[in-house]
């Protein structure tokens, strides 16, 4: 991955009356990332995103896109960027094909052979002739991005890309977002409420909470970094008294789930042989263990939760 910055946020602040909405945001997203933009709804997400692409002022600080101002030079910083905040603005009275042309007009260079292109990509090639007010939320989503990536911006930004869409369309956006990163070097950031999606897309999240930036990780690391996990033992369920016992005896806690018989013990998956082997010796019937990863969505819960 190239490490150079497409954009970098320097300590960017809004500000609405006396109240700050963004505080004091810095980070880098370098060319080939998919960066995730995470927090609770009012957390000042779309704020920060609207100020990237110059739809409200930036109060203190500044955004620079492949080197360009957004406050001092707004025309040649926006020239590198492809982004839908909140929802695709469509003409709905034309046809999906003539949305894209019309869009075309507007930044030189837009062959025909590359709207050809993304309609492909999208995936509304039989429906490319169709007038949009025919179209499906999800539909009208999938134009909105084939409209966004038209140009071959450096930075494309997703304020909410998924919504709407199927399982299928979500995969096919993924696999498409990971792939424009991973071999055309665009810079991706994506906010959304899917967190199992956030996972599986990208390559660091950033959480911001309040305005304030409280984490920034890569998706790995974030997960990962503790080294204990749950483990999910099942014992027949006659015997979780005692099993729980035996546990506390090796200075673990075991906490029953809402299933019978199944326990929820917090250790390292090399101490599974030893605490297995103790219950086995005790005539603990053990049905089944299993590792309980942490997801992306019980670490966002977790930081969330600390920081209010």
């Amino acid at each position: 991955m190239n490490q150079t910055p497409v954009v970098q946020l320097l300590h960017v602040t809004k500000k609405v009356g006396r109240k700050n909405i963004v505080e004091d945001l810095s980070f880098n997203i370098p060319a080939g990332e998919v960066f995730g933009f995470l927090g609770p709804n009012g957390a000042g997400k779309t704020t920060t995103i609207r100020m990237m692409v110059g739809l409200i002022e930036i109060s203190q600080g500044d955004i620079l896109i492949k080197g360009q101002s957004i406050t001092k030079d707004f025309k040649k910083a926006i020239e590198n960027v492809g982004a839908i905040v909140e929802n695709p603005d469509l003409y709905k009275y034309l046809t999906g094909y003539q949305n894209l042309k019309h869009y075309a007009r507007m930044v030189p260079g837009v062959t025909k052979a590359r709207i050809n292109e993304m309609m492909e990509i999208v995936g509304l090639k039989d429906r490319i002739h169709d007038k949009v007010a025919t179209y499906s939320l999800g539909m009208r989503q999938r134009l909105g991005i084939a409209q966004a990536l038209l140009h071959r911006p450096s930075l494309l930004i997703l304020d909410e890309p998924t919504n709407g869409l199927d399982p299928s369309g979500i995969h096919e956006l993924r696999n498409y977002l990971k792939k424009l990163a991973n071999e055309e070097g665009v810079a991706v950031l994506v906010s959304s409420h899917l967190l199992s999606e956030m996972e599986l897309m990208c390559d660091r999240v950033g959480i911001l909470q309040n305005g304030k930036l409280v984490r920034i990780q890569s998706i790995q690391d974030f997960i990962h970094k503790s080294g204990a996990s749950g483990v999910c033992v099942t014992v027949e369920p006659t015997q979780v008294e005692q099993a729980k016992k035996i546990i506390a005896a090796l200075n673990k806690t075991a906490l029953c789930t809402e299933h019978p018989g199944q326990l929820l013990i917090e250790m390292n998956k090399e101490e599974i042989p030893t605490v297995n082997r103790h219950l086995m010796d005790a005539g603990i019937q053990v049905y089944s263990i299993q590792m309980k990863e942490q997801t992306l969505e019980d670490k966002f819960l977790e930081v969330t939760e600390d920081k209010k």
